[in-house]
Parts: C-alpha cells; sequence; structure tokens
C-alpha cells in the first residue's frame, strides 16, 4: 500500500521549479506503476515555453470515469526557508517543502488514495510539469494526448489547494477568466526646454490609465463576485532628467467573470485607450476564460465525501486565482478540492500531516462514490 507522508516527500525531495522535468516524474511513476496504471510520459512544445514533461496515467475499468488532474512543478523556493525548499522537513506536526500544499501534497494524496480504494472504475490521472508557469504546452497537451488516444474522463477532480480555514471547508466550482492587456504609447523624443519639437506620450498614457482605473466591470453574478481590472506595471525607462520620452508603457490585468468573455473585454479597453491615444499599441493575451460547472451530482459526491470524514460541508466557490481547470473543463464537468492554501506559495510552505492523512481518505471516499454511481 502507497503512504501518503513517504510519497510526499519523495516528490518534494525532487525539485521541479517550472516547468518541470525528470526526477519528479520518476517518483510519481515509480508509485503508479505498482497500482496497474499504464504510465505515459512526453515532453511537448519549444522555447520561449517549453520543453514541458507531462504525464498521461490510466487504468482501466468499468463505469462512470474519474480523473485526477494536477502539477508537479512548484515556484521558485526564494529566501528566507528554515530548512531547504526542496528538503522534506518534518517538524511537530507539519511537513515543510516547496509544493507541501500546491500541489505535490494532493498527489501523493490520491495516489494513496487509489491504494486504499482497492477495485475501481477507470481512473486517469492528468499531471502536467507546467501550470506555475506559461502553462501553453502542460495540460492543453495532455488534453490532446488525450484525445488521440481516445481516452474520455466523464469526471474530474482537480487537486488545487482549495481550503481557507479547515480541510473540506471550500470546493471550487468555478473560476473567473484572465486576461492581461500590455499598452505601449508612441511618442517622440525631445529635449525638456523645447515641448514644441516632441510628443510627451505620458499624459496620454494616465489618461487612458485614469479612465481604465474608473471603469466599473459589473456588480458580480450569481456565482462570481465582480470583474477587477489592476494597473500592474507602468514603464517609461527614461534615465534622463531632461529629455521627453520616446514611448511609455503599461500593463493591466483583469480576472473577470462570466459576464464577460476575454475578446469582448479587450476589445473594450482598446477603445477606451484609443480614445486618450489613438496611435497606442494594445496588446491582449487571455489566459482563460470564465467557467463554471453548475452545482449538480459531482459536487453533491465531492461534498459528501468530505462531510464523510471530517463532517464539514463544504462552500462551493468560484473565488481566487485561475487553475487548469480552465482547460479541462472542456473535457467534461470538473470541481476542484484539496489542501489548505494559507501557505501556498510562501517561504516555509508546511502541510499538516493529518490533514494528508484525511485528504486520502476524501479522495479515497471519491473514489468509491464514483464507483457507485
Amino acid at each position: 500500500m502507497t503512504d501518503v507522508l513517504p510519497l510526499a516527500c519523495d516528490l518534494i525531495a525532487a525539485e521541479s521549479v517550472t516547468p518541470a522535468r525528470g526526477r519528479v516524474f520518476d517518483v510519481l511513476e515509480a508509485a503508479l506503476v505498482p497500482l496497474g496504471f499504464a504510465v505515459e510520459r512526453f515532453v511537448a512544445g519549444g522555447a520561449p515555453d517549453g520543453p514541458v514533461e507531462n504525464l498521461l496515467a490510466t487504468r482501466g475499468g468499468t463505469g462512470t470515469h474519474l480523473a485526477f488532474a494536477g502539477h508537479v512543478d512548484v515556484v521558485p523556493a526564494g529566501e528566507g526557508w528554515t530548512a531547504g525548499a526542496f528538503v522534506p522537513d518534518v517538524r511537530g506536526d507539519l511537513l515543510h517543502g516547496r509544493g507541501a500544499v500546491d500541489m505535490k501534497g494532493a498527489i501523493a494524496a490520491f495516489v494513496a488514495a487509489v491504494a486504499q480504494a482497492g477495485d475501481t472504475g477507470p481512473l486517469t490521472l492528468i499531471i502536467t510539469g507546467d501550470e506555475e508557469g506559461p502553462a501553453t504546452f502542460g495540460t492543453v497537451s495532455l488534453i490532446e494526448r488525450m484525445r488521440a488516444r481516445g481516452i474520455a474522463p466523464d469526471l474530474c477532480l482537480v487537486g488545487e489547494p482549495t481550503s481557507v480555514h479547515a480541510l473540506g471547508d471550500m470546493v471550487k466550482i468555478g473560476r473567473r477568466g484572465s486576461v492581461n492587456i500590455w499598452i505601449d504609447v508612441p511618442g517622440r523624443q525631445g529635449h525638456v526646454a523645447y515641448p514644441h519639437l516632441a510628443d510627451n506620450p505620458i499624459p496620454r498614457l494616465v489618461a487612458a490609465l485614469a479612465a481604465l482605473d474608473a471603469l466599473v466591470l459589473d456588480q458580480g453574478s450569481d456565482w462570481f463576485q465582480p470583474s477587477n481590472l489592476e494597473i500592474t506595471d507602468i514603464t517609461v525607462g527614461n534615465a534622463a532628467t531632461n529629455v521627453i520620452p520616446a514611448h511609455a508603457a503599461a500593463r493591466i490585468s483583469i480576472r473577470f467573470n462570466d459576464l464577460h468573455r476575454g475578446d469582448e473585454l479587450a476589445a473594450r479597453i482598446t477603445d477606451i485607450v484609443r480614445e486618450h491615444a489613438p496611435d497606442a499599441i494594445v496588446t491582449p493575451r487571455i489566459s482563460g476564460e470564465a467557467f463554471l460547472t453548475e452545482p449538480g451530482a459531482l459536487s453533491v459526491l465531492v461534498s459528501a465525501a468530505i462531510q464523510e470524514v471530517t463532517g464539514r460541508v463544504p462552500d462551493l466557490s468560484t473565488t481566487g486565482g485561475t487553475s487548469d481547470a480552465r482547460f479541462l473543463r472542456a473535457v467534461c464537468p470538473v470541481v476542484e478540492f484539496g489542501l489548505l492554501n494559507a501557505t501556498m506559495h510562501k517561504t516555509d510552505e508546511a502541510v499538516a500531516i493529518a490533514d494528508l492523512a484525511q485528504l486520502t481518505a476524501i479522495y479515497a471516499a471519491v473514489i468509491r462514490r464514483v464507483r457507485n454511481v
């Protein structure tokens, strides 16, 4: 039987800053093969967003096909760790290490849950080495590979850390969309003493940003909080005090609910910017659209498994950032549930060992309940 704590430790010890390749996948493959999974590993994409390693593991059976999705890549460790970020460190009742929460702990829990659950229906693990990065050749490539192989799950559970105050208090049934937009306003460089011979782009950019900052996109919807637009960067790069710059640039980020689409927002922002700076270059990049898995059979099943183990009835939520569920929703109904998110991406990231055990029990309960669907 696979034990969750040693597997979590082994995964943490395999350094895997995004994009992850190599040893961390070796650890996971070594845990899955004895459980009867056929494991396929492949590398997708090239520079600048690749290459990315991915893992697709399948186990046959009859009945409802459950997929579990996650990522073994992690964000950079940063400075100030009490012990090494990639040295699994058990102190008291906590396991410390980069990825303990986001989300090697959940992957270890699901593998251990498969061992606990015994005979199951068909299972698939969809594991990428690039969720924390551009995600260009990660889950998207896995979905393409699944379609080519005729692998079609009926339900998908993503192991992102969704719990807030206690394990099992929140399940994510949707996410807001995300679009980043770069704005570049050209001008004409010149001496500040002779402004009539130059064209300062900064006032036009500032006016455009003021209009964007004042924009109210919506008041929220039934399952989503209001969309928000944030100015995330302003750049001129002018080192001289006596020179009017040749251009000024900014970047904005919008997290939007199901009242909008990314392309529509990009067009709206472009129109507003060009009211103030007609010659501006506006470049949007849509990371994902808003989506909602309507409360129903899947959320009821996962919530019942959580209540069985913890006694808690989780809130159904769409808060937080984006995840690879934005891609997987095109395959089948998808929800997200995992560990407490309080320390993800932080120094001394840590998971309670008791939570790893309970999450394993919850995932095993999900597997058994899916088998009975």
